[in-house]
């Protein structure tokens, strides 16, 4: 029993499940580990980058706003005048709108000439101002992040330097530091020069205070955190270091509050700080473990003095990950336990009706398309029986199907060749007599000597044989082959230069022909020539079919190819209100020498060279009609370089 086909089958089946799953089990585990962590540290170094955008933005936001301001008629002209009280209430306003912390206006010499805050004037020697100094040395614009000095701040505003004492507090993992607290402040500031008339009068300074300031470390939170919350915590957090001191934050202590003056860790320190790298793993901040991304902060001088932080909840990372494999873990076994009992059922069901199935393909590929395949099952394998079948069914269909149609092509292509042969023949035959006849008879009318009635004999010899000109002219176009001439074509454009040629006959006979452009038509690679023909054609055609007071509508617009699905094309459609065509005319109205005019008013030619002119192009031609409402034909274009089959439609 144990080398029968289907206990080999479940014995392979048991094996394979218990291998591929526990195989998929360790693996699997693994890459989701990896997976969950790799996608943490993809998203908080982006993160990080964002964060940095936000920071640098503000930096650029400062120095556009300060630039705008230097070049201002109030300002510059309270400058020139040294008017000191106007300088000071525009930069109130300017500080206001654009919520700077500090701002002023320094000579060309360093000196203060006036500031916001409580001291505007200042008498004496301010403290040092460390951005307008090098731009006093560059003379061009300089902004980014800058240390300032515990005296220039109050200096400033007093304010600043109460907020910029930061008392030092201990956290676990932070680097040991001997100061209790930080005095100096580090903003985010920007100078440009004052120039006049190319000469250099000063600096226009202004910038923001980081310590203790909510604007940029909230605003990265909620940009690219979202508000996110993971068991009563914000999920991502956002921080500005000076040095290692947190001064912007918004990392919570124990109690509640934002962690200002907590420490960053020993290890990140140096590793960022002292080294100027870039950190992205997890560390330990302030009381809980992050998924984390810092990067140094330089200031204008090109010196390290600060970093930048984001960081999100190690812990949903955690839960999720475990989550995750411990429903894997799941899944995985309560599959191997189905797969057991599956893998029995399904080997003891599929034997018998796999094998009918095996050797009705073989008849099948011997030319049996009517094979035995036994009882149609109730399981799966039914499915696959009866899809088995309908598929016979459809390849039987299908040859039948393709058996007509070729036939019908064959036959439509060996008439139009034989016809074409035939009318090519004809018409070189009879086309020089044809010649002699004619220019014979112009020339005995050309003499005097002859009788009247003669004349008027010789008259109708001409116009009849210019009709059977015509009609050799025809017979020649139907059966030349001739090479398009292709070239990219504007539809719109051609078929008013088509429409040009029939205006005064439509005119003439009392018909309203009007053009209905389609808008962005493609344009279309095609022998302007014949196909101009072609359109005239259809538009004498329609002519000759309406009665004064008719109306001839020609329109073009971007269609799909109803016998090639999905091939775009242009379509151009001539409507008339004519007598239409009847029905038993409708099939034949593309046959060589077929029409309905009146004998000596037409060789039945037009539509079929029509016919072979789209052909060549790809395209197809076809016409709809009622009789006494009207007839539109209807020609479509391929705009693609690639064609498929040709073929011709006409339907009632």
């Amino acid at each position: 029993m144990f080398y029968s086909t289907r206990s080999k089958l479940i014995l392979s089946f048991l094996g394979i499940s218990f291998l591929v799953c526990g195989v998929a089990l360790l693996v699997g585990g693994q890459l989701l580990y990896k997976t969950v962590l790799n996608e943490a540290y993809t998203r908080i170094s982006l993160d990080l980058n964002a964060a940095r955008e936000i920071y640098l933005s503000r930096i650029k936001g400062i120095k556009i706003a300060l630039n705008i301001t230097s070049v201002g008629p109030i300002f510059k002209t309270a400058l020139e005048k040294h008017d000191v009280q106007t300088l000071v209430n525009r930069l109130n306003v300017v500080a206001q709108q654009t919520e700077l912390d500090f701002m002023g206006v320094v000579s060309k010499d360093g000196k203060t000439l006036c500031r916001i805050g409580p001291n505007s004037f200042p008498k004496g020697n301010t403290p040092e101002n460390p951005i307008a100094n090098l731009v006093i040395q560059k003379q061009v614009a300089v902004s980014g992040t800058v240390i300032l000095s515990n005296a220039f701040l109050f200096a400033e505003n007093p304010e600043l330097a109460e907020r910029a004492r930061i008392k030092l507090l201990p956290t676990k993992m932070a680097t040991p530091r001997p100061e209790i607290e930080e005095l100096s402040g580090m903003a985010l500031a920007a100078a440009v020069p004052i120039f006049d008339a190319g000469t250099f009068h000063g600096v226009l300074y202004g910038g923001v205070l980081l310590n203790r300031s909510q604007e940029i470390v909230d605003r990265v939170r909620d940009t690219v955190f979202q508000h996110e919350i993971y068991k009563g915590q914000s999920i991502g957090t956002a921080t500005i270091f000076f040095k290692d001191i947190r001064i912007s934050t918004n990392v919570l202590a124990p109690d509640g509050s934002r962690a200002i003056g907590t420490v960053g860790s020993e290890e990140v320190t140096k590793y960022v700080l002292t080294d100027g790298k870039k950190w992205t793993d997890r560390a330990f901040v302030v009381n809980d473990w992050y998924i984390t991304a810092y990067e140094p902060i330089e200031d204008i001088f090109g010196q390290r003095v600060g970093m930048l932080y984001t960081g999100v909840l190690e812990a949903k990372y955690a839960d999720v990950r475990w989550k995750a494999l411990s429903l894997f873990i799941l899944i995985t076994v309560a599959g191997m336990v189905f797969a057991i009992g599956l893998g029995y059922i399904i080997a003891n069901k599929m034997s018998r009706p796999v094998q009918q199935l095996i050797e009705a393909s073989h008849q099948v590929s011997q030319g049996n398309l009517s094979p035995e395949i036994g009882p149609i099952s109730k399981s799966e394998i039914g499915v696959l029986q009866k899809t088995f079948k309908e598929m016979l069914t459809s390849i039987q269909e299908r040859d039948e199907r393709l058996k007509k149609e070729s036939e019908i092509k064959l036959l439509q292509s060996e008439k139009q060749a034989s016809i074409g042969k035939l009318a090519g023949g004809v018409a070189h035959e009879i086309n020089n007599p044809l010649t002699g006849i004619f220019t014979f008879t112009h020339m005995l009318l050309r003499r005097n000597d002859i009788p009247e009635e003669v004349r008027s004999d010789l008259e109708t010899i001409a116009q009849e044989t210019e009709r059977v000109r015509k009609i050799v002219k025809g017979l020649l176009d139907f059966s030349r082959q001739t090479e398009l001439d292709r070239e990219p074509t504007d539809v719109n454009r051609l078929v008013r230069q088509t429409m040009t040629l029939v205006e005064n006959q439509a005119l003439i006979k009392g018909v309203n022909l009007t053009f209905e452009s389609g808008d962005g038509l493609p344009l279309v690679t095609l022998d302007r020539n014949q196909m101009q023909s072609v359109l005239l054609n259809i538009i004498i055609n329609a002519l000759d079919a309406t009665d004064p007071g008719g109306s001839i509508t020609v329109s073009t617009n971007v269609g799909i190819s109803t016998s090639h699905p999905g091939q775009n094309g242009v379509e151009i459609l001539c409507t008339d209100t004519g007598c239409g065509i009847s029905p038993e005319n409708l099939n034949k109205l593309f046959d060589p020498f077929f029409t309905t005019k009146e004998v000596g008013q037409g060789t039945g030619l037009g539509l079929s060279v029509s016919y072979g002119i789209v052909e060549r192009h790809g395209g197809t031609i076809w016409v709809q009609s009622k009789v006494g409402k009207g007839s539109t034909f209807k020609v479509w274009l391929p705009t693609e370089e690639k064609r498929t089959e040709n073929e011709i439609i006409s339907r009632g």
